[in-house]
């Protein structure tokens, strides 16, 4: 079921009405109604990926309570591998197989050895990459005994299921979703309201700007070869306008969806597209990955300490890692590579923290100083966004060939018009509202209330008005 969709607009209000009417009473029944809701959200998609969920949810609870009993270090450590074992064995099946067996077939025949082997019919399951992750951080808190294990196992399928988050994040850390399910909740109006106006906001970079982008940037990168320098430029800008629209505008309609229910999910975008170096985008980008990857993978490793070659070693294989978990292409093994590139120069002169606050804090324009960092740092990302869309390292490297030819300084090729004026204007708001914890939460509260609500019609109009046909989130594929 998607956000943008008939199905979610009459599913969501039901939900809203027996959670706070009906099974207000009992803390229980709204954590079954969750699970529930839960279910046949993600079952609309495809029913049968139901028992995937149901599964994974069970071993994690059951290695949860043995972890708490068991004392033995070795034996707790064979309880969290099997849960290791069982998520991402489930990830790497369903994710990877062919292109492990298509390229261990390829290596052979470099050799001259044909292998006969048949690439399988898999189906990806829809948000498998962030559930996985998510039950993960449960079995692994309570080895490390971070999390005390829950014995309420209702609680526990709504934690791993729960539908404003299933597919496509952010992913949450069991420290802090799980205890929420074991409280009473009460309706707040006021985090309700500002909850629409995050889902708001949200509707309107997915259906607007991404959808608005998408067609354009398909255009561009499926016929590059016969691009201008400077056509392929704008194709680029546009897919960056479309994934960042598309990716944090899912997390926005997630987060503001949830606090519609009385719970509070992580912050996963911080306008990265205005930041000053490599490192602050990543601490802005995708939050609950980059943060996941660096306390579960990047500081058990050692982290930033020790040797320099330890420190490189770390950064490379965490942003390898990090492509790789996007999608089973060599590209995104690149695209990984190239942003470790950039940032280990920041790292090895330790400057890789130098930009913790808001640019720009408490003013209207940056610096110029800081104008160019966030322009240098956009394009860098930009060229890096061009081997995470390519189809293969063939179309990365000649797309990058055709922007580098004489006609860079070229008429690029005739963009949407619409979007020529909603981009800057979707900028805009992004930068008057970045020191918020969405572009719309503190916007307009000042104003007159006609103003204000003349805003939040004009937002609405443009999104209706762009609605055509549902575009699926493009990290559903991830």
């Amino acid at each position: 079921m998607l956000f943008n969709s008939i199905d979610f607009a009459i599913f969501l209000p039901i939900v809203f009405v027996l959670y706070w009417f009906v099974a207000n009473r009992s803390l229980n029944a709204q954590n079954l109604l969750i699970v529930v809701a839960s279910y046949i959200f993600y079952g609309w998609w495809d029913w049968r990926f139901l028992l995937l969920i149901l599964f994974s949810t069970v071993v994690d609870f059951v290695v949860g309570l043995r972890l708490e009993k068991e004392g033995v270090p070795a034996k707790r450590k064979m309880l969290l591998l099997v849960s290791i074992l069982v998520n991402l064995g489930f990830l790497g099946f369903f994710k990877y197989f062919n292109f492990f067996l298509d390229n261990f077939v390829g290596v052979f025949s470099l050799f001259g050895v044909d292998i006969d082997a048949q690439s399988l019919n898999i189906i990806l399951p829809v948000g498998i990459s962030f559930y996985t992750f998510q039950t993960l951080s449960y079995s692994i808190d309570v080895f490390r005994r971070k999390l005390e294990p829950t014995r309420d196992f209702v609680a526990f399928a709504a934690f791993v299921s729960f539908f404003p988050q299933l597919v496509a994040g952010p992913i949450e850390r069991a420290t802090n979703l799980l205890p929420q399910f074991a409280v009473n909740r009460s309706f707040d109006h006021r985090a309700a309201v500002d909850g629409l106006r995050q889902v708001l906001w949200g509707l309107f970079k997915k259906v607007v700007i991404a959808d608005g982008c998408a067609d354009y940037a398909t255009s561009v990168f499926s016929n590059s070869a016969d691009a201008s320098g400077s056509t392929l430029v704008l194709g680029a800008f546009f897919f960056a306008m479309q994934i960042y629209g598309d990716f944090s505008g899912y997390s926005d309609i997630a987060i503001g969806t949830a606090r519609l229910f009385g719970f509070r999910l992580r912050k996963n975008f911080a306008f990265p597209y205005f930041s000053r170096d490599i490192a602050e985008f990543w601490r802005r980008w995708h939050i609950s990955l980059s943060t996941w990857f660096r306390d579960y993978v990047y500081i058990p490793l050692g982290g930033s300490m020790g040797r320099t070659w330890i420190r490189i070693r770390n950064t490379l294989l965490i942003f390898v890692v990090s492509g790789f978990w996007h999608g089973a292409n060599w590209t995104f093994v690149v695209w990984g590579l190239l942003n470790a590139l950039y940032f280990l120069p920041l790292m090895l002169r330790r400057r890789n923290r130098s930009h913790l606050g808001v640019v720009a804090e408490g003013r209207v324009l940056p610096s110029l100083r800081d104008a160019g960092r966030m322009l240098a740092t956009f394009c860098l990302t930009l060229v890096a966004w061009i081997f995470f869309r390519a189809d293969s390292m063939g179309h990365a490297v000649s797309f990058l060939g055709g922007i580098l030819s004489p006609t860079l300084v070229s008429i690029p090729s005739r963009a949407p018009k619409a979007m020529l004026l909603l981009i800057p204007l979707f900028l805009l708001v992004e930068w008057l509202g970045r020191e918020g914890e969405h572009a719309l939460a503190n916007m307009g509260l000042r104003w007159p209330r006609a103003l204000r609500w003349a805003m939040y019609y004009g937002i609405t109009l443009m999104t209706m008005g762009m609605a055509g046909r549902p575009h699926e989130f493009i990290y559903f594929q991830f």
